[in-house]
């Protein structure tokens, strides 16, 4: 079965996020935990927590359908030893805030060398970055979003997801988010048939399905493999409806959250009509 959602906000309290997903006839969501554009957040309040897992049960939405997304600032792939150390400790403190929250996951950018390191040298820090956070955190599945490669974003490519898994301390505890856009302008073509089958053949190979943990369902406005990240409303957009046509249908892709991140959100209600619409 599938499970679709959106980033809905949690703007006056998480507790409002569940409320403004139920709203929309969204059966999943994502929130953030805090403002992703501060380092700091004040801690959650026990009521805070108390109305959210509240708001959870009267909006009849799983915690393991809710994908938490971390702030924006984070870089767990930093070249500076002191900034990786400061995207650390604020990844740390939002994986906690999963846990008070009582969710499973916490959606996150891999990280960027900002071309000061090589390819190589990030990803071994990032995967670091990762195996702390294991160390000094339970429960919480740390799910690594693959990205468009725009700039000096790692994560676009397969054998990216690939790595951190492989080279995580505890493999129960990492798994992946697909991003229809991004996998589109990294280079993996599902527009059609054909294509959606060569793609998800080589994750299947290559990262594997048990892994994949969540997905952003998203058009695009760039075309294929030009590695800028801008997303389109469904079927409005470069891919078109047939991606998610394919998608809806994919056994393999069923009881994880399926977040809409598209760029309006008064069309989201009807966009989770229409990909319900789409299953056969």
């Amino acid at each position: 079965m599938k499970y679709i959602g959106a980033h809905v906000s949690a703007s006056g309290g998480v507790f409002n996020a569940p409320l403004n997903a139920k709203a929309i006839g969204a059966k999943a969501f994502a929130l953030f935990t805090k403002n992703q554009r501060q380092w700091d957040a004040k801690p959650l309040s026990q009521d805070e927590i108390s109305r959210f897992k509240q708001a959870l049960d009267e909006a009849e939405i799983l915690p393991k359908h809710v994908l938490p997304h971390d702030s924006y600032l984070i870089n767990l792939g930093h070249p500076d030893k002191e900034a990786r150390e400061k995207s650390l400790h604020a990844f740390i403190d939002e994986v906690k805030r999963c846990e008070q929250l009582g969710l499973d996951k916490l959606n996150f950018h891999p990280g960027s060398h900002l071309r000061r390191i090589s390819e190589e040298e990030c990803l071994e820090a990032i995967s670091n970055s990762m195996n702390e956070v294991l160390r000094q955190t339970s429960h919480v599945t740390l799910v690594v979003e693959n990205t468009a490669g725009q700039g000096s974003n790692l994560g676009y490519k397969m054998e990216h997801l690939a790595y951190f898994i492989e080279n995580s301390i505890d493999k129960n505890r990492v798994g992946v988010c697909l991003d229809t856009c991004h996998t589109f302008t990294a280079g993996y073509d599902i527009r059609t048939e054909e294509t959606y089958g060569q793609t998800m053949k080589k994750f299947a190979t290559i990262v594997g399905f048990h892994y994949l943990r969540g997905m952003h369902l998203n058009d695009s406005k760039p075309d294929l493999g030009s590695h800028v990240d801008r997303h389109e409303s469904i079927g409005k957009g470069k891919l078109g409806e047939g991606a998610f046509r394919f998608i809806m249908n994919d056994e393999r892709i069923d009881d994880i959250p399926m977040i809409l991140e598209t760029i309006d959100e008064s069309l989201w209600a009807q966009e989770i009509k229409l990909l319900y619409g789409f299953i056969k």
